[in-house]
């Protein structure tokens, strides 16, 4: 089943970051649209009829709370840079599901569409337990053995299904999911190439190249400079 869900934030980059989180971890959700300002929400929320929302507080012509007010029938969750108790109240006293502070963290936002929802990645239980384990642990030792107890299952039973439900493997899913990581943290942080490898459960920095390579088809070196020219322009634009 996929969740239809809208964004409503005046900040594109906020945008941008829930749409590239969702689309890079798979994550079943459609965004089916987004608003700029909280009148366009409730237009937007009429409209579309999402099964979530994320929305902003701060935005032009009506705030975030003003909107959840109109908005029916949808499961909220709040991702602002105000860290106001007064919001906080406000917000669950409005019904809504959670509420993240910019910048996003990407296991927070993870976790409370979970909360939020209630989905789960496949039917299949085994295949459920595992994808939601190397969500948690990625970048920790990923072992068969561990993952095989976890799910009360032989490893090639687990392996055989996985492989089945998901069409890969799950060291190639976990490496994905690495890089995948890694490609945000660039993005939206400061850190260093070996920093994020390490960050990303990939202690020798040869290995991070090689599945860096792999999985976005250029150098960690290369995407890191394709992402400082890209932000340096959007600061020249401003």
């Amino acid at each position: 089943m996929t969740i239809r869900a809208i964004i409503c934030d005046d900040e594109p980059a906020a945008q941008n970051i829930i749409r590239h989180f969702v689309d890079a971890q798979h994550i079943p959700v459609e965004i089916v649209g987004c608003a700029k300002d909280g009148q366009a929400a409730v237009k937007l929320a009429h409209d579309t009829n999402p099964d979530l929302v994320f929305m902003d507080i701060q935005m032009p012509h009506m705030n975030g709370l003003e909107a959840i007010q109109q908005i029916r029938d949808s499961k909220t969750i709040i991702i602002t840079a105000y860290d106001s108790f007064e919001y906080a109240q406000k917000a669950l006293r409005l019904g809504v599901c959670d509420i993240i502070l910019k910048p996003i963290d990407f296991d927070q936002l993870q976790q409370a569409i979970e909360r939020a929802i209630g989905w789960r990645f496949t039917g299949n239980a085994i295949v459920d337990t595992t994808l939601s384990w190397l969500y948690k642990h990625y970048n920790e030792k990923i072992e068969l053995k561990t993952l095989a107890e976890l799910t009360y299952c032989t490893e090639s039973h687990l392996a055989r299904v996985f492989k089945k439900e998901m069409g890969t493997s799950i060291l190639a899913f976990a490496h994905n999911l690495r890089i995948s990581r890694s490609a945000m943290l660039m993005e939206q942080s400061d850190l260093s190439v070996k920093e994020i490898s390490e960050q990303v459960g990939y202690h020798n920095l040869n290995q991070f190249y090689k599945y860096f390579q792999l999985y976005m088809d250029t150098t960690p070196a290369a995407y890191a400079k394709q992402v400082r020219k890209q932000t340096a322009g959007e600061t020249q634009e401003v």
